[in-house]
């Protein structure tokens, strides 16, 4: 149970308290420590996966442990971005894609659930289309989170584009997972 990967996974949850802390302490540098942080939980993501498939360490534990701890982290800065733009303009802006986001995790996570019990859990598994969607809400979550410019680089505006890029890639997801289920959920008596 304890090796490499889960440890790393391990990690990411325990970076969570850090991240909260770090995002609200009113220094200057609150903004790279928070961008650099949610960037190696984006890292170790990917790489306890690549890990634990490359040295054989796949593990139920890891399997379950994996996607919790990516979900808490986006959540958590998803909250904390809505949270800290609270006009309108902005509040809207992050807010739809936000929900969205966390909304569609929700289900997804759900509907895993109930594959498993139903022994259907290869028809949910993870698709091309759900890895960009992670891909660009990482990146989108890092820009925003730096919030500075980059030299002439608007990481702000990037950072919206790719969360909307995100939003939408998500829901286009979700309704691939809904389709791959759906036959096996009519079997199962949801009509």
């Amino acid at each position: 149970m304890l090796n490499i990967p889960n440890l790393l996974t391990m990690l990411r949850i325990v970076l969570i308290p850090v991240f909260v802390v770090l995002f609200y302490l009113p220094v200057s540098w609150s903004h790279v420590a928070v961008a650099s942080i949610f960037a190696i939980a984006a890292w170790t993501d990917w790489l306890d996966g690549y890990l634990a498939r490359r040295l054989g360490l796949t593990s139920a534990f890891g399997a379950f442990l994996d996607p919790v701890a990516d979900k808490l982290m986006v959540a958590v800065a998803l909250v904390l971005l809505v949270d800290t733009n609270p006009t309108p303009f902005a509040g809207f802006f992050l807010t739809l894609p936000a929900a969205v986001i966390i909304s569609r995790e929700i289900v997804i996570s759900a509907l895993r659930e109930w594959m498993a019990e139903l022994g259907e859990r290869a028809q949910v598994a993870v698709s091309v289309i759900g890895k960009i969607k992670t891909a660009a809400q990482m990146l989108a979550l890092v820009l925003l989170l730096y919030k500075e410019p980059i030299g002439d680089f608007p990481t702000v505006e990037t950072g919206f584009v790719f969360l909307y890029i995100a939003a939408i890639l998500t829901l286009w997801s979700m309704v691939i997972y809904l389709h791959a289920s759906w036959p096996a959920m009519q079997r199962n008596g949801a009509k």
